[in-house]
């Protein structure tokens, strides 16, 4: 099994949607494993650029480069950095931009990544080099603002009586591994109904909070957007709600479908602004039932897509 073997979340759909054509120009703001990237290079004679802050996903994507000589490019950084990586390549057009949000199948299942709570590693979950790890948060911030975090990006019920629980223990002894902080948060939090395990909301919010993922989506849909030539197509794969709703709002906003503001606002009678889209997935897609069965990561993953309208 070579190393783009990996099928991504509705790969398929995802390419469908981005529609590559021979000579256009393409981004995939967020390689991974590559196989997106693979799939789009697959589909047409197009040139494929690259951007991701994991060294391990460069490299990959350098392995691959190998594979389609002149037409993929490897860009390591942010996605909130598109407008400055592409330019500095000459990029002033895309065709089209596909990005599967949130953390790679990869880099959950490498322990030494701290990811996840399935398997003890160091409690790290940087995707790139951040300014700190989630060790750092867990074990130097306030109560409060730990709590917050853990209520607002991982919409943890439960938040208070984590963070309160974490600051007991650290008085005695530091975390250092993911089975250790998975450990204390199960002590206090009892298992549900749905059977997900009662550190995953607490994970996914420090993880979120470490490589200020909803600040990076926001900017590169921005950034994306200005790029996208007439007819060029802009698509989203994300995988919770925190992440599909700057999506929705960002999309609603661009095709003019944002709720309009009251007739009694001096402001309603200036006009909206000119739609420089159109929707091409008025509600959000899933994946098939097939898949989710094969794969349930995908259970949560939703896509949507619109088209560049012309100037």
């Amino acid at each position: 099994m070579n190393s783009f073997s990996h099928v991504p979340v509705m790969r398929d759909e995802a390419v469908a949607m981005l529609r590559p054509r021979g000579g256009g120009v393409y981004l995939d703001g967020t390689f991974g494993g590559g196989g997106y990237a693979k799939a789009i290079l697959d589909a047409a004679d197009c040139r494929l650029f690259a951007i991701d802050r994991d060294p391990a996903a460069v490299a990959r994507a350098l392995e691959m480069a190998g594979e389609y000589p002149g037409r993929l490019e490897i860009c390591q950084g942010r996605i909130s950095e598109i407008l400055k990586l592409l330019g500095e390549r000459g990029v002033e057009a895309l065709d089209g931009a596909v990005f599967d949000l949130g953390v790679s199948s990869y880099q959950i299942d490498d322990a030494a990544r701290g990811f996840s709570f399935r398997q003890s590693g160091p409690l790290d979950m940087q995707m790139g080099s951040a300014e700190m790890t989630a060790a750092t948060l867990v074990n130097t911030l306030p109560e409060s603002e730990l709590a917050d975090i853990l209520y607002q990006f991982g919409d943890e019920k439960a938040s208070r009586r984590i963070a309160k629980a974490v600051v007991e223990r650290r008085k005695v002894e530091k975390f250092v591994t993911t089975a250790d902080l998975a450990g204390v948060i199960r002590s206090v939090v009892r298992p549900d109904k749905s059977g997900i395990d009662p550190a995953t909301r607490s994970f996914q919010a420090l993880r979120i909070a470490v490589n200020d993922e909803l600040g990076d989506i926001a900017a590169a849909l921005e950034q994306a957007a200005a790029l996208l030539a007439p007819g060029g197509r802009l698509v989203v794969v994300s995988f919770h709600s925190l992440e599909d709703r700057i999506v929705k709002r960002f999309f609603a906003q661009e095709s003019g479908r944002a709720p309009g503001v009251s007739r009694h606002d001096p402001a309603g009678m200036q006009g909206g602004a000119k739609p420089r889209f159109k929707l091409l997935t008025s509600n959000a897609v899933g994946p098939g039932a097939a898949e989710v069965k094969a794969n349930p990561r995908a259970r949560s993953a939703k896509l949507r897509a619109m088209e560049r309208l012309a100037a």
